[in-house]
């Protein structure tokens, strides 16, 4: 064998080995600010959420379901809701207790929602204050998700328009879409079954409530 022979041999190695030890670099995880903006949990990782919102959010308990789900799939969460009865994302703002919370740099996700917002009072609200809420959220070290909600049956025929809402806002602010609404709409067109609302027809029922916490899940950390 030639030293040119060589030479090349040696080089050829020296490639493959770069590429075998980039492969295992990614997949252990050791990107990690690529695998949180991207969704995706961090093994052996702790996070801390604040859920932002109204009824919504705090009937049946969203927080705990969500931190049951996440456990069921080995992911630790902690979490902190801040919710009141009618209350918009804007009415939090206004508040300043939301700003407060935030600016603790303790929370990995920020989760809000209001009103199904299929108007368009809502749709400004969802694309304009959202906006103030992930600035806050990039300066402190959060990422903001936002809890897309569903309209009540008597006024199904603007469901479309509270998806189309809550997508333009995650879009535009760069944020994270928990499309929980969308979810229960394919249901109900699929099965025309309705139980994923509660007798007065808007709030969740507990299962409506178990699905939501899994599409929150699934889309902070396994999407």
């Amino acid at each position: 064998m030639t030293s040119r022979t060589i030479m090349i041999f040696i080089g050829l190695f020296i490639v493959c080995m770069s590429c075998s030890s980039s492969h295992i670099t990614q997949e252990s995880g050791v990107e990690n600010s690529d695998q949180q903006d991207n969704g995706h949990y961090i093994p052996g990782k702790e996070y801390d959420l604040l859920f932002v919102g109204n009824s919504l959010t705090y009937s049946n308990n969203l927080p705990r379901l969500v931190t049951q789900e996440a456990k069921r799939k080995g992911i630790m969460i902690t979490t902190t809701m801040l919710a009141k009865p009618n209350y918009a994302i804007v009415d939090h703002w206004t508040d300043k207790e939301v700003q407060h919370l935030i600016k603790t740099k303790k929370y990995d996700f920020v989760i809000v929602q209001q009103g199904p917002s299929s108007q368009t009072d809502g749709r400004e609200m969802l694309l304009n204050s959202g906006k103030e809420y992930s600035n806050l959220c990039i300066a402190n070290g959060a990422k903001l998700a936002y809890f897309m909600v569903w309209p009540s049956r008597i006024y199904y025929h603007t469901f479309d328009g509270v998806i189309k809402n809550y997508t333009d806002a995650a879009i535009k602010n760069k944020a994270i879409l928990c499309p929980v609404g969308k979810v229960w709409k394919q249901h109900f067109d699929k099965t025309n079954d309705f139980s994923y609302y509660s007798p007065d027809q808007f709030h969740p029922s507990l299962s409506g409530s178990k699905v939501a916490a899994k599409v929150i899940v699934e889309s902070l950390f396994l999407k």
